[in-house]
């Protein structure tokens, strides 16, 4: 039986490139079919960029079935099945202060859903009610069903808890809710179209601020929600090992709060994990791999993690799982945070890892507590010499946190310590460094 793929028209492709897919993947599908029998169909997945937090991307399932994480017998839970979990334990890992850092343990009892250590799990956030209701409290209509992501009518209330983005605002919605306005400052913004200008009214703000500077006629509830962008979920590195919490997952979420034009603001699915999951909730998740963020096959290769902030998340579930290993390895952990006494995340369960061996070289970066800022990037240039000695020997890198600038920062160091204790030219490191992302040596989980 053939099978017809036709990528879909906002993959990321131009028509040619598209066209020139869709002929190959047909022609290698339908043979691959041809030479097997009672097969089923084969999912074809295009990887687009995300507005999640903690892991680079969301998959998207083009062919007759999606592709799931299952086991035999189990109900196939996905992004378009999400499963509803229950939450076992929360709790803030910051002691006393303004910074939070939740966190979070889920059931996947009786999900079949299956992860690995490096993978990523997204959850379905629910907005802030308080702050739905105060939209609907400004809007003509309040009683109206409206379509839901999949197309199923459900109330107005409920699509803007569970089903719509009411958060930043992007360019495209204000363009189409600037066509429903009368204001005069959004028909000047769309017409100029200026890129700085665009940033500047879109940071900082939400639906509730068109909503209420820049009321829109809309005929009723379902054109309305037609401007808004669907709720997306937000990805999370994982911070477990199912081999040490089965049927569980692990995350830790930093909480985002702020205030801008004169309102205080947060994260959507921050807050809704750290302030609005009680017993009765069941956030409803799917996992996500990422195979690009693997520990080594050989499990005797040494390991070196750089994770600040929330970076610890992944390369805790590593360390569980380093520690259940038969072979061990030489492992080394740079984690940073503002204070030492408020924020060394998992500092129990860190610092029994450096106890029993699992961890032989742990630095810590705390970039508040003197008067000089100290940060990873600083602390791995203290250790050039070292790491260069660990990176001859074989040793795998990697990097969680933030891409803006640790990211970078980490880089640099890295190409700085390969020219001074490698004796490498400029072009030499490049090729370094390129060679030890091609063997896997290089792994990086940013955002």
């Amino acid at each position: 039986m053939a099978i017809k793929i036709q990528l879909p028209e906002d993959a990321p492709f131009t028509p040619a490139q598209r066209a020139w897919l869709d002929d190959f993947l047909n022609q290698t599908l339908n043979e691959a079919s041809a030479s097997t029998s009672g097969s089923k169909a084969v999912p074809v997945t295009a990887l687009q960029s995300t507005e999640t937090s903690n892991a680079a991307g969301h998959a998207k399932s083009i062919g007759q079935q999606e592709e799931t994480h299952k086991q035999e017998g189990s109900e196939g839970y996905s992004k378009k099945r999400p499963f509803p979990s229950t939450v076992l334990n929360n709790r803030n890992l910051n002691g006393p202060g303004p910074k939070q850092t939740h966190h979070l343990e889920f059931s996947l009892e009786g999900s079949g859903l299956q992860y690995e250590v490096g993978d990523a799990l997204a959850v379905f956030p629910v907005n802030d009610p308080v702050l739905v209701d105060e939209i609907i409290a400004n809007l003509p209509f309040t009683l109206e069903e409206v379509p839901d992501r999949d197309g199923n009518d459900v109330s107005l209330r409920e699509a803007l808890l569970e089903h719509y983005e009411i958060g930043a605002l992007s360019k495209i919605v204000v363009k189409k809710w600037q066509a429903q306005s009368a204001s005069p400052f959004l028909r000047s913004l769309v017409e100029a179209d200026n890129a700085e200008a665009w940033k500047d009214f879109c940071s900082g703000r939400e639906l509730i601020d068109l909503v209420i500077d820049h009321p829109a006629n809309f005929n009723d509830a379902k054109k309305f929600v037609s401007v808004l962008k669907k709720l997306q979920p937000r990805l999370y590195s994982i911070a477990s090992s199912p081999k040490a919490h089965p049927g569980e997952v692990h995350l830790c979420v930093g909480v985002v709060r702020y205030e801008s034009h004169g309102r205080k603001r947060g994260g959507v699915c921050s807050t809704f994990m750290s302030e609005r999951i009680t017993e009765d909730t069941r956030p409803k998740v799917f996992v996500h791999q990422n195979k690009n963020f693997r520990l080594p096959e050989d499990p005797s290769t040494p390991v070196i993690m750089v994770g600040p902030g929330t970076g610890i998340a992944p390369f805790r579930a590593f360390l569980e799982q380093l520690q259940l290993n038969e072979t061990k390895s030489r492992n080394w952990l740079f984690f940073g945070n503002p204070h030492a006494a408020t924020d060394y995340l998992y500092q129990e369960e860190i610092e029994a890892f450096l106890a029993d061996g699992t961890l032989e070289r742990l630095d810590l970066a705390w970039s508040r507590d003197q008067q000089t800022k100290v940060y990873v990037q600083n602390l791995m240039e203290q250790r050039a010499a070292e790491l260069w000695q660990w990176l001859e020997q074989g040793a795998c890198l990697y990097v969680c946190g933030d891409a803006s600038r640790m990211a970078k920062d980490v880089d640099r160091a890295l190409h700085q310590l390969i020219i001074d204790h490698g004796g490498k030219s400029e072009n030499e490191v490049k090729e370094y460094v390129s060679e030890m992302k091609k063997a896997k040596r290089y792994q990086r989980d940013v955002y």
